[in-house]
């Protein structure tokens, strides 16, 4: 019994996380080079990736005539800066075992700001194990190479920052991600809740700003020669996927799939589904509502009151809050591909455990949504699967959340008292 109880106490305590994490790293570490030098690397988007650059490398500047293999350039222009270095790290993309090594390099290290953050966020080392067990997510970043893992490593490197308080970088990183690959807007409205929560509007403000100082900064080289095309390119949102490559909603036909009423609930759930978290968990540090907290936003809240809110705002608040945006934008997305995982993978086992779902229930959902990704190509069932495990961790946190802040909120009461009887 005393052996049963020192186990229980291993997987379950936040503190033994930190000796776990870096025995969990060595052994993906020692994965990653098995992966690349026993699984063939598999070409998708990583030639047009280098035909793109090497058309910016010879001074092309209007983002509509910039093309590749696999169609125009569609990302950011921080996505073109990151990929013309690798361009010419790798002998113009041609050295692709070199590209391998610098993308496990880049897997470890995201991986160890996500135990990180997750650390501070107080998770239990049970859930660790999941961080480094995807196939699929190995797949992405080492025989893929694909441009979603450097947004997420800019995305998990925010939320690292935001949980340490240091709003500046946060933004700063956030807004790169953003200048990487669109999808990191589905996080823009936790994110623009948390800021106006932590910080006086004034400061919340100037991060917003800042933000857009770092998407004008990067658009800038392209602003001059074309600035319609390029904001029409790097953020275009009317472009549609095709059905056979969709992964989320194969479980239905072709024409509902791709009909306008289908679009408009899926942007209807999305606004929903964000009203829902805003109204009801996003904005328990202020302890309004969404007309008051919209109302009082344009108020500078005393001191005192600032920073009882802002101490509400904390690590694990910040993650959650943050994960459950992207997680609501992606469930109803009209159509994820494969290295849409990217966002998913290191998110959902943080997700279930908020949820507070049994251990074996998290590894249940995490086992079903690891297959349904692996399924190529997508059928019904393996999208049915993807849709129902995204759509129980967004509901799942919602419900596991719902007490979430009360130890916060009592200490903020006795300390409102104390206050009141001081004066």
């Amino acid at each position: 019994m005393e052996l049963y109880d020192r186990a229980i106490e291993l997987a379950s305590n936040p503190a033994h996380a930190r000796w776990l994490s870096p025995l969990l790293l060595a052994a993906d570490a020692c994965l990653c080079a098995f992966i690349i030098l026993k699984i063939p690397y598999t070409e998708i988007d990583w030639e047009a990736y280098m035909q793109q650059v090497s058309q910016y490398l010879d001074g092309e500047r209007d983002y509509t005539l910039i093309k590749g293999g696999t169609g125009p350039l569609v990302y950011p222009a921080a996505h073109v800066y990151i990929y013309s270095v690798l361009y010419k790290l790798t002998d113009g993309g041609k050295n692709i075992l070199l590209a391998q090594a610098i993308f496990a390099w880049l897997y470890l290290g995201i991986l160890t700001i996500v135990m990180a953050c997750y650390r501070m966020a107080k998770a239990p080392p049970y859930i660790f194990p999941l961080l480094i067990l995807s196939k699929r997510l190995h797949s992405i970043f080492l025989l893929r190479l694909f441009n979603d893992c450097f947004a997420l490593g800019f995305l998990f490197l925010a939320i690292y920052a935001y949980q340490h308080r240091i709003w500046t970088v946060g933004s700063v990183a956030y807004s790169f991600g953003v200048g990487t690959k669109m999808s990191l807007l589905l996080a823009g409205p936790a994110v623009g809740i948390i800021l106006l929560q932590a910080l006086p509007l004034r400061r919340a403000l100037n991060a917003a700003f800042l933000m857009a100082q770092v998407q004008l900064t990067i658009a800038w080289p392209f602003i001059p020669r074309n600035p319609i095309g390029y904001i029409s390119r790097a953020f275009e949102f009317s472009r549609q996927f095709l059905y056979k490559w969709t992964v989320n909603w194969r479980f239905l036909d072709e024409e509902t799939f791709l009909s306008r009423e289908f679009a408009i609930a899926l942007v209807s759930a999305n606004l929903g589904f964000l009203a829902l978290f805003a109204a009801t968990r996003w904005l328990k540090p202020s302890r309004q509502s969404i007309s008051e907290f919209f109302v009082a936003m344009w108020k500078p809240r005393p001191l005192l009151v600032q920073q009882q809110v802002s101490l509400r705002v904390t690590a694990s608040f910040i993650m959650t809050s943050t994960l459950t945006s992207m997680m609501i934008g992606l469930l109803c997305a009209r159509s994820l591909h494969y290295q849409f995982y990217a966002y998913i993978a290191w998110s959902t086992p943080f997700l279930l455990w908020k949820s507070k779902m049994h251990p074996v229930g998290i590894y249940a959902v995490w086992a079903a949504q690891e297959w349904a990704w692996n399924v190529y190509p997508s059928t019904k069932a393996s999208s049915a699967v993807v849709v129902g495990c995204l759509f129980i961790q967004v509901l799942g946190v919602w419900w596991g959340t719902r007490e979430d802040g009360a130890d916060i909120r009592a200490s903020n009461d006795r300390n409102d008292q104390t206050h009141e009887h001081v004066q």
